[in-house]
């Protein structure tokens, strides 16, 4: 449970407001845009759902809303100068906190800074491969949610989205590709992959099913169990490749294995 410092007041139609404000200097037509756009809302309805399991009180429900409203702020400027999510383009994290507190525009969003420490930070690190040491439980509890949330509402974009819009190909290209032998070690060893691991397409979709490694909260792992996520997001690509075909098999019961015994 976190330490309560106050009453956080956040005035959600007024950040909304100043979010879509904010989003008109981009292309919403752009499906990535488009992508990111919608993304952002489901984490904030994650959070919340998360936050409610938890039981957690409004103020910090309050507070790990407003995180994952403002969570890939910076997206959308990498998207408009490199089309591109891949994170050697740009620091999407980073940018988000230098819009969001070097250039001060926190006090659109949230008129108290008293939460400022805790939100820059969660911001900071939501897609780091793995969280630094964090002493504040306030600070650790929301750095947690919100990165867990981001990976609920990424179930939805892996099930909704064109897979051609997520990896650049056809499911049929990705299902022929091959798994190479460190990101199937990682996967065993039921650890997140490194991005320098990934060599080809089904690499890539193999370290979105790796994620779930990463969920802190049990009742994160019941919504992913709840909602069948890991099947579901299995059996979109058909895989041809006999060898990708097997490890596929293997990694969906790993998996399954894995969230339904994590949160028991």
């Amino acid at each position: 449970m976190a330490i309560q410092k106050g009453i956080i007041m956040i005035d959600f139609k007024k950040a909304k407001d100043e979010f879509e404000k904010y989003l008109d200097s981009y292309d919403r037509s752009n499906d990535k845009i488009n992508l990111k756009i919608i993304h952002t809302y489901g984490v904030m309805d994650y959070s919340q759902e998360v936050a409610c399991r938890m039981k957690l009180s409004q103020e910090d429900t309050d507070l790990a809303k407003i995180i994952a409203l403002l969570h890939d702020i910076g997206r959308f400027e990498q998207l408009k100068r490199y089309d591109s999510f891949q994170p050697d383009t740009m620091d999407h994290a980073s940018y988000g906190v230098q819009l969001l507190f070097d250039d001060g525009m926190i006090r659109r969003f949230a008129a108290d800074s008293q939460w400022d420490e805790i939100i820059k930070t969660a911001i900071a690190h939501h897609s780091d491969f793995a969280l630094p040491d964090i002493d504040d439980p306030c600070t650790l509890l929301h750095s947690r949610l919100i990165r867990d949330a981001d990976k609920l509402d990424n179930c939805r974009v892996k099930l909704e989205e064109s897979i051609t819009t997520l990896l650049g190909a056809s499911p049929a290209e990705v299902g022929l590709t091959s798994v190479s032998p460190a990101v199937a070690r990682s996967f065993f060893r039921k650890e997140s992959v490194l991005s320098s691991d990934r060599k080809t397409l089904i690499d890539y979709w193999i370290s979105y099913l790796a994620y779930f490694f990463d969920i802190n909260f049990k009742e994160s792992l019941q919504i992913i169990d709840e909602h069948h996520f890991i099947s579901r997001i299995i059996k979109r690509i058909p895989y041809e490749n006999p060898d990708t075909h097997k490890i596929m098999y293997e990694m969906e019961h790993t998996l399954n294995d894995y969230v339904s015994k994590a949160y028991v």
